[in-house]
């Protein structure tokens, strides 16, 4: 089932607004577990979760900055 692009644009805002916030607070507190490890280590575990987030929801986030297709142009 294919979500229309205003569906999409919704969804994309409720996971960037209350999703998103909710992941780095999760990431934020796993890498805290880990009693400070090294920064190298730290920024690949934080560049590999800031790549990890994104990449279930990249069909509900293609295409949003464009103009609506589904809107008639006359």
């Amino acid at each position: 089932m294919a979500l229309s692009y205003t569906a999409r644009r919704r969804l994309a805002l409720v996971i960037l607004l209350v999703g998103m916030p909710a992941y780095v607070v999760t990431a934020v507190t796993l890498i805290g577990l880990l009693d400070r490890p090294p920064i190298v280590v730290e920024f690949l575990i934080y560049a590999g979760l800031g790549i990890l987030w994104a990449l279930p929801f990249r069909s509900i986030f293609r295409g949003i900055g464009q103009a609506n297709p589904d809107k008639d142009s006359s």
